[in-house]
């Protein structure tokens, strides 16, 4: 079963698992407009964390989306556009 809201916890985990940031950055301080540049993550890492994204999500997403949205927030709510869009009316 997939799940249906994707939120910046979700967000965090998925970041510590995947793409282990710098040591010295603090993810639970108040990310959401920090660009993830800033954060430490590098495009592959982020990659990577989009795809996890996919798979546990049940969500296909842009393969730009990183780029198009650089920070948290903007991720956070591309992904939920597209859960949306996947919930059966």
């Amino acid at each position: 079963m997939y799940k249906h809201e994707f939120t910046l916890e979700a967000l965090r985990l998925v970041l510590l698992e995947d793409a282990g940031p710098d040591q010295s950055v603090d993810l639970d301080r108040d990310i959401l407009d920090v660009e993830f540049a800033e954060l430490g993550y590098a495009p592959s890492a982020l990659a990577e964390t989009v795809g996890r994204i996919e798979r546990e999500y049940g969500v296909v997403l842009d393969e730009d989306l990183c780029s198009d949205h650089p920070t948290p927030r903007g991720l956070i709510a591309a992904v939920n556009a597209q859960l949306e869009l996947s919930v059966p009316a």
